[in-house]
Formats: C-alpha cells, structure tokens, sequence
C-alpha cells in the first residue's frame, strides 16, 4: 500500500527525495568541510598585497665609480651583466679581468661611469637604507632610486665586510620604511618572498620557501637557507616573510654556472640591524677578539677523544702575546662555553667573541685531554678586517725512527721546541700506508696520542703499541703554525 500510494503520488515522492536529498548533500558538505579547509590551506599564498605593501619599501642601487674615458665598455655590455661577472668572479668579455679593468685608453678626464646595480630597503623613514658591503665596496658615488622613479645620490655611512652589511643614508623624509621581523620565529618551509633588481630589472618579486635555517658556508654569519630565485642584482635586496616582515638580506647564491641554481642565502636581519646600529652610530662595527685561529669539530676527532658529539670550537692555534695565549688557552683546546653558553659549532665562536665589548672579562670552558676546565680571558679589540697570520714553512731535522702507523718519526731538537713552544712532540719524517692515507705527511708534529702527551719518539711508539686497534686512534697534530687532530680509523 505503501508503495502504490508513492505511485499514485509522484509528487509527494519528489518532495520525499529532495528532502532526503538535502540531508545527505548537507551531511556530504559538513564531511568535506575539514578536507575542503585543509586543500585551502595547502593552496599557493598570494602576494600581491605583500607587493603592494613591501614594494615602495625597496630600492634600487647603482653605483659609479671614477674612470678614465676609454675605460668603458668596449663591448657596450649592461652593467648589471658587469656586476654578474664581477661578483661571481667570471672573467669580463674581451679580457677585462675585475670590476675597474680598461681598455688601455687612459687619455681623457675623469668621468663616472656605471659600475653595478644592486637592491636595497629603507630603513628608517628619514633616509636610511640597508643593503650589502659588497654592493656599494668601492663606489665612488652610489645612486638610489625609488619606486615612485626619484633618484637620490646616496652617503655611504659605513659597509661592514665581515658581515656584508652597509647602510647609505639618502636625503628624503616620509619614506615607507620596512618592518622588521623576528628571525627566531621563521621556520623551515616557511613561504618567503623577494624583491629586488636582478640583472638591473627594478622591482622584480620571487618567491620560495625557507629551506634551512643557520645554514654554515664558512663566513662570519649563519645564514637562512632559501630555494627564492635569486641572481645578480638582488644582492641586498629584503627577504620577507607572508606577515611583510624583513628576515633577511639577500646576499649569495650558491652556483657552478653563476647564475640561480635553486640555493640562495639570506643574512638574519636580527644580526644585521646590530651591524647597522653600529654603523649609524660610529661608521664602524667594534668586536671583541682573543687571538686565536680555530676549525670545526668533526665527529670523529669528538668520538675518539672523548668529547662525545661535535661540538665547540678546536683551536688549531694561538697568537703570541695576545688574551688568549695570556689565558692558558693551547692549540688542541677545544672551545665548548663562552659565559656558560654552549658553541654548538666552530661558526659561533667569532661571533660569540665578537659581541663582548673589549676590555671585558669571558670565563671560557675548553676540553683539554679528556677534561673541562675555565679559563679568564680578556678581550681586546679587533682590527677591522685583520687577516690570520699564514703558517711559516716547516724547517729543521733530526734523526728518525721507523714507528708506527706507517710513520717515521723523529725526536724535536730543543730549538725546534723553543720555537714552537712545545715541550714535547715528534716530527714525521715520513709517512706511508694508514699514516699517508689520513693526510699525515712529513713535517708534521704529533703532541698528543688519544689524549696522551707525547715527548719523544719511543713513547710515541709505546702509545701507539698499546692503543686499542678495535677503536680509532686521535692524533694531535701541528703543522706550521696550525693544530689540527687526525683519525687513525679502526682496524687500521
């Protein structure tokens, strides 16, 4: 009956689907509705009101410098394509080998001429702007341009090497100066955008995502790690994150070609905004030094002298006369506290030394066979771009004995340990099999064996006799003014 009623009433059996209907749509969207708001999630950002927000904010940068008539371009090649050569050290078309290279034409007087292009942001609404040391080293004038086409001729107020940080100051006010942001809030995979002038086009954005943070590439700084498209003429330029904050400055790519190969660098703004409080206050940027040279801690030598991980600073050597060497502080130390602050890496030491204004006191916590200990040390100030000091060549001889690990080595003559300033120690005189293999070679000074001072030849033989071959063997070793440790690996 049931069923014959619908029949004879198809319009109550529409009524009767369309409601059913719409509870089960209704019951679908609710099911969908997580799952629609994650794919929102997942969706690529836009940033177009970024842009809108940010771009005003960046600046291009050209500088000039001072050159003969003929020393222009023969080839009539753009200046951002100079600044491509010069910073990635091509050799320029034609033979000009650097950035002030000529044709050989010196008659004329002196005119500017268009030296490189690079980016900038305005930090302060009075005409501070941030960009790279070397963006603007050697300009004799630097140029910046607005968004809105006005040009200003820019003061360099001062460029900091070490960090490649500098701040020009332009004559204007009311300028849309850049927020800053908090670097120890940017995580990995983090959307980031760029703006500046690669390859002289003003005002180009990119954009990626972070790729690493506190990324070490052998300079002062940790950078951040980005995959954003970055070339020639972004040096300098901001890295912002989606909130339209400045976390970094675009500084490096790393490339075998020259151009973009999906790595760039980006300077933390945290560290640059000190460097730039410096150089507005004094033109300069004052650091802290101890006066000694030092290498990253490998797992190896931190297993086989029983530091546990790789961690802290190794000093490889300590300047004469100078707080460290006053301290007690000896090549084979390795550095792992400076004021109870762990170096979690060899990168942080220079920087951690750096920020102590000198004239103060630093309690440091070294690892020395096989212990910690602290030391006091005063730090003195320095020297704006100070160089290390290069090794001497070895020199000296003295009778040799066939030892171990494929190693011929010989005892230290009392002149050669004054000046070294070792009390103990043996010379290679020759280095085969294991010993050659882990990059020993003649001329070396071997002063410790698995924490073990060594002072002479026999018991350098006698360690190396009793030393476990199931376990690596550590060797400290000098060479020139430098001290290093080797592995012996397991087995050997």
């Amino acid at each position: 009956m049931i069923g014959l009623e619908v029949v004879s009433r198809p319009d109550v059996g529409r009524r009767a689907w369309l409601h059913w209907g719409a509870a089960l749509l209704s019951a679908f969207t609710l099911a969908l509705a997580p799952a629609a708001s994650q794919a929102a999630k997942g969706e690529l950002p836009d940033f177009t009101e970024l842009v809108e927000k940010v771009g005003p904010s960046v600046v291009n940068i050209r500088t000039l410098e001072r050159s003969r008539s003929g020393a222009g371009n023969p080839h009539g090649m753009d200046p951002s394509l100079e600044e491509f050569f010069r910073r990635f050290g091509i050799p320029m078309p034609g033979g000009r080998g650097g950035p002030r290279g000529n044709n050989g034409d010196d008659d004329g007087p002196a005119q500017p001429q268009q030296r490189g292009v690079g980016s900038g942001f305005i930090l302060t609404p009075d005409g501070y702007v941030m960009t790279n040391a070397h963006v603007v080293e050697g300009a004799d004038e630097v140029m910046v341009t607005l968004t809105d086409k006005r040009e200003f001729k820019a003061k360099i107020i001062g460029a900091d090497k070490r960090t490649d940080v500098a701040v020009v100051k332009i004559e204007a006010a009311g300028l849309p100066a850049v927020r800053i942001g908090d670097v120890s809030r940017l995580k990995v995979g983090e959307w980031v955008m760029a703006i500046g002038s690669p390859f002289g086009l003003a005002n180009s954005v990119t954009a990626g995502i972070v790729s690493a943070k506190g990324r070490e590439t052998g300079e002062y700084l940790p950078f951040i790690q980005t995959d954003v498209a970055i070339n020639p003429g972004n040096s300098g330029g901001p890295l912002i994150n989606m909130r339209g904050e400045v976390v970094g400055i675009n500084s490096q790519i790393y490339s075998r070609s020259g151009g973009y190969m999906g790595i760039a660098f980006a300077i933390p703004i945290d560290e640059a905004n000190r460097v730039a409080d410096a150089l507005r206050a004094t033109g300069r940027v004052i650091r802290g030094r101890i006066g000694v040279s030092i290498a990253p801690v490998t797992k190896e030598v931190a297993e086989s002298i029983g530091l546990g991980r790789p961690t802290g600073a190794l000093v490889r050597g300590v300047e004469a006369g100078l707080p460290a060497e006053k301290a007690g502080i000896e090549a084979g130390d390795i550095i792992t506290r400076v004021d109870g602050k762990v170096v979690e890496s060899s990168i942080d030491l220079p920087r951690m030394i750096g920020a102590i204004k000198p004239g103060s006191r630093a309690t440091l916590q070294v690892f020395r066979k096989g212990g910690h200990r602290d030391l006091v040390v005063s730090v003195s100030e320095l020297e704006p771009d100070q160089q290390a000091r290069s090794a001497p060549s070895d020199s000296g001889a003295s009778s040799a004995g066939r030892s171990a690990f494929g190693l011929t080595v010989a005892d230290l003559t009392d002149a050669q340990r004054r000046e070294m300033k070792v009390r103990g120690g043996v010379r290679v005189e020759a280095a085969e099999g294991v010993g050659a293999r882990v990059g020993l070679r003649a001329g070396d000074v071997i002063l410790t064996l698995n924490n073990a001072d060594v002072a002479d030849a026999r018991q350098f033989a006698t360690l190396a006799a009793k030393a476990d071959r199931s376990r690596p063997v550590s060797l400290m070793v000098r060479r020139g003014e430098w001290v290093n440790y080797i592995v012996i690996p397991a087995g050997r």
